[in-house]
C-alpha cells in the first residue's frame, strides 16, 4: 500500500513518439502528476485526458510534469494520444497489470466486450488512478477509482497545488501506527 510522505515505486515505461518516462529521473521542481487510465477503449478516459492535455501547461508553470499511463500496447496508446491531441501531455504505455495492482494499488477489471464507442476492451485492464508524486519520489496525493466515473478534476488539483505551494501544506494520510 502506498503511504503519503513515503517513497513510491519507480515507474519506467516507453512513451508514444519515442523516449522513456522514468519517474526517478523526472527532476521536476515540484513533482509529477501521473494519470493512470483504462485504455483506448474508454471514452471517459479520452475526455478526461483531453482536459489534462489542455491544463498540462498550467501544471508545468507550477513546476509539475504530467504523464498519462495505461497497460495498452504501443499502437493503442498512440491512437489515444492522437484522439486527445496530445502535444503537451506525455502518453506512456505498457504498464504491467501486476505493477498496476501491486505497486500502485489500482483495481483490475475483466473485459465486457466492446464499449459504447465500439472498441474491444482488453481481457484485463487497470481502472483509473491519479497521483501527485513529489520531486523526492514520495506520495503527495492519490485517488484510485474502481470504475471510470467520478474522477478528480484537474482544475481542482491545480487549485490545491497553488494552496499547497503557498502554505507549505504537507501530504496527509501518513499515519501508520496503531489506532
Amino acid at each position: 500500500m502506498l503511504i503519503p510522505r513515503q517513497k513510491t515505486p519507480d515507474l519506467s515505461l516507453p512513451l508514444v513518439g519515442g523516449g522513456q518516462f522514468t519517474l526517478s529521473k523526472e527532476g521536476a521542481e515540484r513533482g509529477t502528476v501521473i494519470a493512470f487510465y483504462r485504455g483506448l477503449h474508454c471514452p471517459i478516459c479520452a475526455t478526461y485526458l483531453k482536459e489534462l492535455e489542455k491544463l498540462t501547461p498550467e501544471f508545468n508553470a507550477r513546476g509539475v510534469t504530467t504523464v498519462a499511463v495505461s497497460s495498452d500496447a504501443a499502437d493503442r496508446a498512440a491512437e489515444m494520444a492522437g484522439k486527445i491531441g496530445a502535444k503537451n501531455l506525455r502518453v506512456a504505455y505498457g504498464l504491467t497489470l501486476p505493477a498496476a495492482r501491486e505497486d500502485w494499488g489500482l483495481f483490475v477489471s475483466t473485459s465486457r466486450g466492446k464499449t459504447s464507442i465500439g472498441i474491444e476492451e482488453p481481457a484485463l485492464f487497470s481502472e483509473p488512478g491519479l497521483f501527485m508524486i513529489t520531486p523526492e519520489q514520495t506520495l503527495y496525493y492519490a485517488s484510485v477509482q474502481t470504475m471510470p466515473f467520478v474522477r478528480p478534476h484537474f482544475s481542482e488539483l491545480l487549485g490545491a497545488l497553488d494552496f499547497a505551494i503557498g502554505t507549505g501544506y504537507p501530504a496527509r494520510g501518513e499515519y501508520t501506527a496503531a489506532l
